[in-house]
């Protein structure tokens, strides 16, 4: 039984003996294009990492600060230089949003630049930067999109108006959720989708009770009955 064992594993011994030569000689025999194949897997790391060290990086930098030349003017409630610049160092929130729109700090520019256009009420423009805006940030984008509703209810365009809100709702901030689902529970009530308000408004009630909006929510749900 010993030497059966013996000449099996033998057998295995030989056969991975006989797989290693024939891989050997496969590298061997096709070294030259395996040296291609390294070298371009090479040159395209060092690609990404150049472009990314001398061009993704300076770019977001510049744009991080025309962002900040905007703000001096956003902070001073001056919108329409915040907005379109000052014709000397300022640039403008849209024009940092268009030409820097691939970078990070681009992107947070579309949203100050749909701000500012809400402020300066025009509403079509306000939507269409706001919506631009995305962020992993659990208070900034429940934010944008709460405000993303709030511009919709201005355009009349509840469906969007509640899809927006209720992205707000869905990230569970307690300050902004509870107050994005009374936003959509009245937008629901202004559609006449009772049930749908009142789902909104019992959410408040059993899942803020702390919040401000739990208050007089039962007042709401009645209305909503």
């Amino acid at each position: 039984m010993a030497k059966k064992n013996f000449k099996k594993e033998d057998e295995q011994l030989e056969n991975v003996n006989e797989a290693l030569s024939t891989t050997g000689q496969w590298i061997e025999e096709h070294s030259n294009m395996l040296t291609w194949i390294v070298t371009a897997v090479v040159v395209v790391i060092l690609g990404i990492i150049a472009v990314n060290n001398y061009v993704l990086k300076p770019k977001a930098l510049e744009a991080s600060n025309e962002n900040a030349k905007c703000a001096v003017y956003f902070q001073a409630g001056d919108y329409e230089k915040a907005l379109n610049g000052d014709d000397a160092e300022c640039i403008g929130f849209e024009a940092v949003a268009n030409d820097y729109k691939l970078y990070r700090p681009g992107k947070l520019a579309a949203l100050y630049a749909g701000v500012c256009y809400y402020q300066l009420g025009d509403m079509d423009n306000a939507a269409k930067y706001i919506s631009r805006f995305r962020a992993s940030d659990v208070n900034i984008d429940p934010a944008a999109h709460q405000l993303l509703g709030d511009v919709y209810v201005e355009l009349e365009e509840y469906s969007k108006a509640v899809r927006a809100f209720e992205k707000a709702a869905k990230s569970g901030n307690d300050l902004i959720a509870p107050m994005s689902l009374k936003k959509a529970g009245l937008v629901y009530l202004e559609m006449g989708d009772n049930h749908a308000a009142k789902h909104a408004f019992e959410q408040i009630k059993n899942e803020y009770p702390a919040s401000q909006e739990a208050a007089d929510i039962d007042k709401y749900i009645e209305i909503a009955r």
